[in-house]
């Protein structure tokens, strides 16, 4: 018995150092990670709810007025791929704006990205993407009434939240981000819809899937749901990527054509909408699931 009780004891001491060891790990990388954005960010935008808002913007040819993106980075935070999808994607003709969502924060550590999706509400994400979207609005180059956002992983899950937020904004695409399934919240896109997914994503199962897209008919939305095969979660790595071909490329293309069509017909005029308050924050499962599919690709960040 007295052998038991020490295993016991030994099994239970390593599990607290664990915890101890991953939590001192989550709060260390934050504080190396402060600067990660020094180098990335090249605008702040003043906000009438919180701080300041950092972003990295990228300008297309020509005086325009130009329509403009607001691309949301993955779960990591603001990273040099990011930066680089929003140059690529302003070489197009679009003002990109590439916002930190986490205030200052930026990883390659799962724990850690896990921690800054958890502890940043969607409250707080539309109070900052509000910020953007004034910004965005005030500028002479830009168009104010063809404005889309669009996210990837973290920040396609945001992007659909914030577009249920803001009835201002003209399309949203989310690239394998948690959806909705309620038609009724649905209801309150102000415009047409991109989604793109992994066929082969742990994280998000294509049943999900499957059931936004019923829920987008039913809501009156007109999207377009994409799964691509085989597929694992964030395949739209980098640049790259992108430029290799294949899945990526085709996505990339498809978002192209999607925000083409969006932004650069003519804009619809403007009409209220009912924005629900209460939708549904990205639960812990989900990302455990997304830290699960991470670490089946091996797909991490440099910043």
């Amino acid at each position: 018995m007295k052998i038991v009780r020490k295993i016991l004891t030994v099994a239970l001491l390593s599990v607290l150092g664990l915890v101890a060891l991953m939590a001192a790990s989550i709060f260390i990388d934050g504080w190396i990670g402060t600067r990660r954005l020094d180098g990335i960010t090249n605008a702040s935008m003043a906000s009438t709810g919180g701080p300041a808002v950092r972003a990295y913007v990228a300008r297309p040819a020509g005086n325009g007025p130009h329509p403009a993106v607001i691309m949301i980075h993955e779960f990591w935070g603001l990273n040099i791929e990011m930066r680089d999808k929003a140059d690529l994607l302003a070489r197009s003709g679009y003002v990109v704006v590439a916002p930190d969502m986490f205030r200052g924060s930026s990883t390659n550590w799962i724990p850690r990205a896990i921690y800054q999706t958890l502890t940043t509400p969607q409250e707080r994400k539309n109070i900052d993407l509000d910020a953007v979207y004034g910004w965005l609005e005030r500028q002479p180059e830009v168009n104010p009434a063809r404005v889309a956002v669009i996210g990837f992983c973290f920040g396609g899950a945001t992007s659909l939240r914030y577009s249920l937020w803001n009835p201002k904004l003209a399309a949203t695409a989310i690239f394998y981000g948690s959806p909705v399934s309620d038609a009724d919240q649905l209801k309150a896109l102000p415009g047409p819809l991109l989604g793109v997914f992994g066929g082969a994503d742990s994280s998000i199962p294509v049943t999900e899937v499957g059931a936004f897209e019923t829920a987008l008919i039913a809501a009156g939305i007109p999207s377009t749901i994409t799964i691509y095969p085989d597929q694992p979660h964030a395949f739209i790595t980098d640049v790259a990527a992108i430029e290799a071909g294949g899945a990526p490329a085709a996505a990339w293309a498809q978002l192209l054509a999607f925000l083409d069509s969006a932004l650069r017909t003519k804009p619809q005029a403007f009409r209220p909408l009912p924005v629900p308050r209460g939708v549904a924050e990205v639960g812990l499962g989900y990302y455990v699931r997304l830290a699960f599919a991470h670490s089946l690709t091996g797909h991490g960040t440099h910043p």
